[in-house]
């Protein structure tokens, strides 16, 4: 029973955050529960994501952030009742930076990924932006660095949203420049943390 001025979770929005928790992904993703947005729907959870690699110090290829938003009563905007909201960035390599078609690029990144795994959606928004960084006076001996972002949402369709979070780690590793996986090949069980304050 929920205490005074707590509203309880829905059926639906705690059988989409269990499936989310309890993920099977590749070795490469570690995951962890954030606090949750508040002001954006009535229900919401948040992750944090890394690509690393490596066995001691990892190395970060790549890192994002997955939101899940519910409003049982629906929303116009989203054309439904649940959306997820993403960001996602990663170095590039220099010659994939200076390619013009590079945002283009990277939200085809996107749909495959989604398309991939099956996760059907609806009234997908976002941007792709690349950034370079040039160090000078005492950092002039850095290496330019380019790195793209990929900023999106979409309205899942269907009751499984399982398929959203994978297409969403597998874009963090197109972005990070890594191999795709086959399907029940080369994954393990999400490495668990606990949720941060507040969370």
């Amino acid at each position: 029973m929920a205490a005074v001025g707590e509203t309880v979770e829905p059926e639906e929005f705690r059988q989409a955050l269990a499936g989310w928790r309890a993920a099977v992904l590749r070795p490469e993703i570690v995951l962890e529960e954030m606090s949750r947005p508040r002001g954006l729907a009535p229900f919401s959870a948040a992750f944090a994501g890394e690509v690393a690699v490596g066995d001691e110090d990892e190395d970060e290829l790549g890192s994002g952030r997955i939101v899940l938003l519910h409003d049982p009563a629906g929303h116009d905007a989203w054309e439904g009742t649940f959306r997820v909201v993403t960001m996602t960035r990663a170095e590039l390599e220099p010659e994939l930076a200076m390619d013009p078609l590079l945002p283009e690029v990277g939200w085809t990144w996107l749909t495959e990924s989604l398309h991939a795994v099956d996760a059907r959606f609806r009234a997908p928004s976002g941007t792709v932006s690349r950034s370079t960084s040039q160090g000078f006076g005492g950092l002039s001996g850095q290496i330019a660095r380019t790195e793209i972002e990929v900023r999106a949402s979409w309205t899942p369709v269907g009751d499984d949203l399982l398929p959203h979070l994978l297409a969403w780690t597998e874009l963090m590793c197109t972005c990070a420049g890594l191999p795709p996986v086959p399907v029940g090949e080369g994954v393990v069980a999400m490495p668990r943390r606990p949720a941060r304050p507040g969370s």
